[in-house]
């Protein structure tokens, strides 16, 4: 087959892309597909007739996922042309030729249902859930609202406008979380543990978006369950060693412990992930997932939110698990495609 593996971008989630895109393209290449992988942003500025007949190797300038946030600015800079527009350069056309698109996009313009919503439209079809599951799980007030819906236990929260702040009056409920409403990785995430730290975390927060939530903290063990086709993987366990899971924790290696099958009561193990598998269901997923949960020392467990392109890092958690049910990262990468084009059998 011909595949574009399309990464980057401009979200504040742009390394993490890059890395996962890495990846996947050689993994692909090991299956004997065609590959070519693509910048979503920088696009790319060479002849693109017979782009994947090229003898070249696409990932060589990807480098490793730093600690801090990716400067955007400096990305714009590298394009020339119209620096706003989300797409690059023949993106499009390289797009056209292929017989998937792999989107190892993260964050806006990536898991926000956007380019889905183009591609559907263009006819080109990509790995993945629709446009509108896309949206639906990466905007974190309407997944609360659904999980509410649908009896999914969620952690008690709120939802700010930048210009409604007054709302923090009713708010009284600490340690708590802020996070920015259409975020991801971690980024836009602040642990708040006094009014006072709320108002600091909240200044943060809408640096990035005008619209946060303030979500109660559950103080406990922190999981994670990737949803293949519908059906939940086994269950990883993550365990910081210093403070929560940042983007830090996340990331960098060696920063966090991670046991893959969690070690749980076989009882809980199944109820968590039945409560996966209804979470893929009522957002409306398709394909694969990941849902991120924390369980309290009673032995409750809430769901904080659905992952519609799980990052495929070399620390990444959906490999992990898939691992632990003896499928390698190679056949991941390529189930993952066959169960994307049943969407358009």
């Amino acid at each position: 087959m011909k595949i574009v593996v399309l990464a980057g971008g401009t979200s504040t989630e742009r390394d993490v892309s890059l890395v996962t895109g890495s990846m996947i393209y050689k993994a692909l290449k090991e299956k004997g597909h065609e590959l070519v992988l693509l910048d979503l942003y920088l696009g790319y500025e060479g002849e693109i007739t017979d782009i994947f007949a090229q003898d070249r190797d696409w990932s060589e300038n990807i480098g490793s996922i730093s600690e801090n946030d990716p400067d955007i600015g400096e990305i714009k800079a590298m394009r020339q042309g119209n620096p706003e527009c989300a797409i690059g350069p023949n993106v499009i056309a390289i797009c056209f030729q292929a017989d998937i698109v792999f989107l190892a996009l993260h964050g806006q313009n990536g898991e926000d249902g956007k380019i889905q919503a183009m591609f559907d439209l263009l006819d080109i079809k990509y790995t993945g859930t629709d446009y509108l599951s896309s949206a639906l799980a990466m905007d974190k007030a309407i997944s609360k609202a659904l999980f509410t819906k649908y009896g999914i236990p969620t952690p008690k929260g709120i939802t700010v406008n930048k210009d409604e702040t007054q709302i923090l009056d009713a708010w009284n409920i600490y340690p708590c979380m802020v996070k920015v409403n259409c975020g991801g990785s971690s980024v836009g995430v602040y642990l708040a543990d006094s009014r006072e730290q709320l108002k600091d975390a909240l200044e943060k927060a809408f640096l990035l978006e005008n619209r946060v939530i303030i979500e109660q903290y559950i103080d406990g063990r922190e999981f994670s369950v990737g949803v293949m086709d519908g059906r939940a993987l086994p269950i990883i366990e993550i365990a910081p060693k210093v403070g929560f899971y940042d983007y830090k924790n996340k990331y960098q290696a060696g920063s966090a412990v991670e046991t893959c099958p969690a070690e749980l009561d076989g009882n809980v193990t199944k109820a968590m992930q039945s409560c996966a598998e209804t979470v893929y269901r009522s957002l409306r997923l398709k394909a694969y997932a990941r849902m991120d949960f924390r369980m309290d020392n009673n032995f409750n467990f809430y769901c904080l939110e659905a992952n519609t392109l799980p990052g495929m890092t070399p620390t990444s958690l959906l490999p992990q698990e898939a691992a632990a049910e003896g499928v390698n990262f190679v056949d991941l990468c390529q189930q993952i495609v066959d169960i994307s084009m049943k969407k358009y059998a």
